[in-house]
C-alpha cells in the first residue's frame, strides 16, 4: 500500500462511524439552526482559484543535496530546534535551516536546498481524451462546497440567520507526513461547519466563545475524554490566517505532544465575497425585517475525524498490569460491540442454543458480538482489547434458574442477572458510564 495511507478494519470502522455519528446528532440533528450538506469531491478549478487554495495552498519542502530526500521544513524545524514556525515565510524557514546548522535525519549531512513551496492540491483531468480535458482537484477542504452552496441552501431551506452548516467527507492534501499513524494523511476525514450570521445582529466574540465551548462539550462529555489532557491555543498574528480575525486550536495531549485536534476561525466575509468577486454570482442576504442586503460573516469549526478517532484510542487505552491485561476504556456509546455472549462451552447444545437465544434478543437493541472460541478467561481478554462494556456468560446454572453472568469490562466485576432483566440492566449501567 501507499505511505501514511489506511485503512479502517472492521472494529475501526464501527468506531469512526459512531464518533461521526455523534458529531452529526450533536452539531446537526438536535440544532435548530444548523442544516446538512453533501457536496462533491471533485470541484471546478475556478472554486479552488477563488478560495486562494491554487496559488496559496502550499507546503514548505526542503531536499537533503546529500541523500535527496524531502522533508517538510516546518516539521524539520521544530523537531530539530523546538521552534513554532508557523506563519514564517519560505525564505525565514530557509535562514533557519542553514543558520542554526539542521542536520539531515536520514543521512546527517547539513547540505540542504532552499525551502520551496509545493502546493497540496491534487489535480486530475475530466474528459474522454486527454488533449480536450479539464482540470479539476480534489477538494482539499469540505468547505468550500458549503460556501459555494450557500445560495441554494438560502432559497431551498428558507433559513434565517443566524444558522450553519455542516458536512461530513473525505479531503485530500498531497503533503509529507510525518508518520504519525492517522494523525496526519494524505486522504482524511473532516467535519466542517461555516456559520452563518449578521455581525450587525450578533457580537462575534459571543458566537465564537459559545462555538468553543460547544467543541470542549462534545469531547469531554460526548466522548468522554479527560479535559485535563486538552488544551485551548490562540494563533498569534504571524501564525493566524491574513482573512481571519481569529483563529483558535483546540488541541489535545497526544502521545508525540500537544497537536491541533478542532480548529475555529472568525472568517468574516473572506470566502463568500472570492466567491462573489470570481463567479458574479450574489452570494449576498437580505435581512426579511429591514430589507439590507448584506455579505453574512462566518465562524468556522473544522475538526478531523480521525483525528478524534486517534485521541479516543489513546485517551482509552489502559494498561492494566494488576490483571496483566490491555483494555480499551470506551464508552458504550463508542464501543464497536457493546456487549458479547458467550456459552460456557461450544460443545454443549443446551448451553449454545440458549446462548443463541439471549444473543438473538440482545441484537436488535445493541451491537451484539458472539464468541464461542477458547476459555472463558480468554474470551473476556479479547474484548476487553476490543472496547466491549460488558459480557453475558451462558453457564449451566442458566438451564436451571434462567440468570446470566454479565461481567463488567472495568471492574472485571460479575453479577447474575435474571435474562427477563438483562435488558434493563444493560440500559442502566451503560447510562451510568462516562
Amino acid at each position: 500500500g501507499l505511505a501514511n495511507t489506511w485503512d479502517y478494519g472492521p472494529l475501526g470502522a464501527e468506531l469512526k462511524k459512531k464518533i461521526k455519528d455523534l458529531w452529526w446528532k450533536t452539531f446537526i440533528t438536535d440544532r435548530d439552526d444548523m442544516v446538512g450538506l453533501d457536496s462533491s469531491v471533485i470541484l471546478h478549478s475556478k472554486v479552488w482559484e477563488a478560495s486562494g487554495h491554487v496559488a496559496n495552498f502550499n507546503e514548505s519542502v526542503v531536499e537533503c543535496k546529500t541523500c535527496h530526500n524531502r522533508f517538510r521544513a516546518d516539521h524539520l524545524i521544530e523537531d530539530s530546534i523546538k521552534l513554532n514556525v508557523e506563519g514564517k515565510s519560505l525564505a525565514e524557514l530557509s535562514k533557519l535551516v542553514k543558520d542554526h546548522k539542521i542536520p539531515c535525519p536520514r543521512c546527517g549531512a547539513q547540505t540542504f536546498t532552499d525551502v520551496r513551496g509545493v502546493n497540496q492540491l491534487f489535480p486530475t483531468k475530466i474528459g474522454v481524451l486527454e488533449e480536450g480535458s479539464d482540470t479539476v482537484y480534489l477538494r482539499g477542504e469540505t468547505a468550500q462546497g458549503i460556501f459555494i452552496n450557500f445560495k441554494n441552501i438560502l432559497d431551498s431551506s428558507r433559513l434565517k440567520l443566524p444558522f450553519g452548516v455542516g458536512q461530513l467527507g473525505k479531503s485530500f492534501r498531497n503533503e509529507f507526513t510525518k508518520g504519525q499513524f492517522i494523525f496526519r494523511t494524505v486522504e482524511f476525514e473532516q467535519g466542517e461547519i461555516e456559520y452563518f450570521f449578521n455581525p450587525d445582529d450578533s457580537k462575534w466574540q459571543e458566537l465564537f466563545e459559545t462555538w468553543l465551548a460547544s467543541m470542549q462539550a462534545f469531547v469531554t462529555k460526548t466522548l468522554g475524554i479527560n479535559p485535563d489532557n486538552l488544551r485551548v491555543r490562540e494563533h498569534d498574528d504571524a501564525e493566524r490566517s491574513f482573512y481571519s480575525q481569529k483563529t483558535v486550536d483546540l488541541e489535545y495531549n497526544f502521545p508525540f505532544g500537544y497537536k491541533e485536534l478542532w480548529g475555529l476561525a472568525y472568517r468574516t466575509t473572506y470566502d463568500l465575497d472570492q466567491h462573489i468577486k470570481h463567479s458574479g454570482k450574489d452570494l449576498s442576504y437580505t435581512d426579511p425585517f429591514t430589507l439590507k442586503k448584506f455579505v453574512p460573516h462566518v465562524i468556522e469549526p473544522a475538526v478531523g475525524i480521525d483525528r478524534l478517532v486517534l485521541m479516543v484510542l489513546c485517551d482509552s487505552y489502559w494498561n492494566d498490569e494488576a490483571n496483566k491485561r490491555i483494555v480499551l476504556k470506551l464508552a458504550p456509546s463508542l464501543a464497536p460491540y457493546t456487549l458479547a455472549v458467550f456459552p460456557l462451552l461450544r460443545n454443549n447444545q443446551e448451553l449454545v442454543g440458549k446462548a443463541k437465544e439471549i444473543f438473538d434478543i440482545l441484537k436488535k437493541s445493541y451491537r451484539t458480538a458472539w464468541d464461542d472460541r477458547g476459555n472463558i478467561g480468554k474470551r473476556y481478554f479479547y474484548q476487553d482489547e476490543m472496547g466491549t462494556p460488558f459480557c453475558v456468560t451462558v453457564d449451566h446454572q442458566t438451564l436451571v434458574d434462567s440468570t446470566v453472568t454479565i461481567r463488567d469490562r472495568d471492574t472485571t466485576k460479575q453479577e447474575r442477572v435474571t435474562i427477563d432483566k438483562l435488558q434493563e440492566y444493560i440500559a442502566a449501567a451503560c447510562k451510568v458510564r462516562p
